[in-house]
């Protein structure tokens, strides 16, 4: 395995490491070095066995065969508290703090320093999380509430908090998935400073030009194997495809020309107070309508009160000359409308439940009588919907929460790709899944307009936005800044209206 030549004994190491689940074998003698001072990238598809590899190094697991070694020598995590004190760190993509304590109080929860009669030491602890954060780089009060920060700020705290326990490794797992870009350059920057303090940093992330600008070896799993671990020096992004698919991946935006039909979806002056305002926009038969903008200029909230979800102020809905009621999902799904979430976990699944029965739950009244869902009905739909979008699962029955991401996002997509809608609303349909899963899914999307179906698509991936929108409506700060045309569209044009700089395209 190729490795820097200075980098000495790695700090973390697996060996031949196994582990199954039933007959699922999620990973096979896979082999992982983490070297002092290094950011190593993690690789691969969704089911690969990152995340097993993950719970692995982080006491959560311990391997069926193989071992683990800390300095080089072979250690059993009896749980996550072991690898911790062993100076491991996970950092996850959500992070879980305290929301109604401070930024202090979190970081030292449990363990803060003591005063005579055991009183807590307060200021002890703000200065301790005052060094913390300087040595991060970052202006953060140690005194703020965790609830109201950003995810950004959440995720540095939760560094800070490994750092106090002298972390010497940290694993960071999907940590940019919802940050803006803003975010993600502070994110980089304060990675590159704990690595200069000789901090070894395993990197997990489906965006690869991160992995390119960030790391410098990645190691790449597939169906639970590693391919290979080598130095992204003289790798590209297609070399790195291949070996995490097995094959060329094809176009990634395999966009198809499409006869545009007439008005499917027509929006007029939609307001909700304090998100956004005087929303106004079209989307035809054929069409891919892409809604762009940064975090937080209020598209999500927009698509919410199109599908009814939240209740707009003013405006009005209008689907196929029908305008809808205000406020109700259910006048939205008869009309034809169909919404999958930007969250999946939260708003499009419902976890405990098997992966059939999350597909029929949009069609209940045609799967049964009297409340009663007729099991041969629901297992046909799922069947049918399962092998169109090619979904991979041991069993229909098992629960959905054991599917990996982009899986998930398929059952999602089917569970309302089966009510036969006219529009189909997606927000962000691409976050968190891997490049394979991202092209299957821009295929879909392409292959359903190309069909008829109107699509308006939530996206915070520039590239997805450029590669599969007829047009893009750029909002800024609760309003539509711009209107851009496939052929006029292009990074500087979308960023250019996100971010309020001057007139780009046609107004809105």
């Amino acid at each position: 395995m190729d490795q820097p030549e200075t980098a000495g004994r790695p700090v973390l190491s697996l060996e031949y490491a196994s582990k199954s689940f039933g007959a699922v074998r999620a990973l096979q003698g896979v082999s992982l070095e983490l070297f002092p001072g290094e950011a190593h990238a993690l690789a691969g598809e969704n089911g690969a066995g990152k995340s097993t590899l993950i719970k692995m190094l982080a006491g959560v697991y311990r391997p069926d065969a193989g071992r683990v070694l800390v300095d080089g020598e072979p250690v059993v995590f009896h749980g996550p508290s072991e690898a911790r004190d062993a100076g491991i760190a996970v950092i996850y993509q959500e992070p879980t703090l305290f929301p109604d304590l401070t930024v202090a109080e979190n970081i030292f929860m449990g363990r803060q320093p003591r005063r005579s009669l055991g009183r807590v030491d307060h200021k002890a602890v703000r200065e301790a999380t005052a060094g913390l954060i300087r040595r991060l780089g970052v202006d953060l009060d140690p005194e703020q509430p965790a609830r109201g920060l950003s995810i950004a700020d959440q995720q540095i705290v939760e560094i800070a908090k490994a750092l106090s326990f002298d972390a010497r490794v940290l694993i960071m797992d999907e940590p940019t998935a919802a940050l803006t870009g803003t975010e993600v350059a502070r994110l980089f920057g304060v990675v590159r400073t704990l690595r200069e303090q000789g901090a070894a940093v395993l990197f997990i992330s489906h965006r690869l030009e991160e992995i390119f600008g960030l790391c410098e070896r990645v190691t790449t799993l597939r169906d639970g194997r590693r391919i290979a671990s080598e130095l992204l020096d003289g790798l590209t992004e297609d070399d790195l495809v291949r070996r995490m698919v097995g094959r060329d991946l094809g176009e990634l935006y395999p966009k198809q020309a499409a006869e545009l039909g007439p008005t499917a979806l027509s929006v007029r002056r939609l307001t909700r107070e304090g998100h956004f305002s005087d929303v106004s926009f079209e989307v035809r038969s054929g069409e891919i309508v892409a809604l762009a903008g940064l975090v937080g200029a209020g598209r999500s909230e927009v698509v919410q009160s199109v599908f009814g979800v939240d209740r707009p102020d003013a405006g009005e809905v209008e689907v196929a000359g029908k305008i809808l009621r205000a406020g109700s999902p259910t006048a939205a799904m008869d009309a034809g409308i169909a919404l999958v979430p930007e969250d999946r976990r939260q708003q499009g699944l419902v976890m405990e439940m098997s992966i059939e029965r999350n597909i029929g739950l949009t069609g209940l009244a045609e799967l049964g009588r009297g409340g009663v869902v007729r099991k041969v009905l629901e297992r046909g739909r799922a069947t049918d919907w399962a092998v169109r979008l090619q979904l991979k699962y041991n069993r229909l029955s098992d629960s959905v929460g054991v599917l990996s991401g982009g899986n998930q996002q398929k059952v999602v997509l089917a569970k309302w790709l089966a009510t036969n809608p006219s529009v189909l609303i997606v927000d962000e349909p691409t976050r968190g899944i891997d490049v394979g899963t991202k092209a299957e899914v821009h295929r879909l999307l392409s292959s359903l307009a190309a069909e008829g179906l109107a699509v308006l698509m939530v996206s915070s991936d520039l590239p997805e936005v450029l590669g599969m929108a007829d047009r893009v409506l750029v909002m800024h700060e609760g309003r539509i800044a711009a209107e851009i045309p496939r052929g006029e569209a292009d990074e500087e044009s979308v960023m250019a209206a996100a971010t309020g700089r001057g007139d780009t395209g046609k107004a809105a």
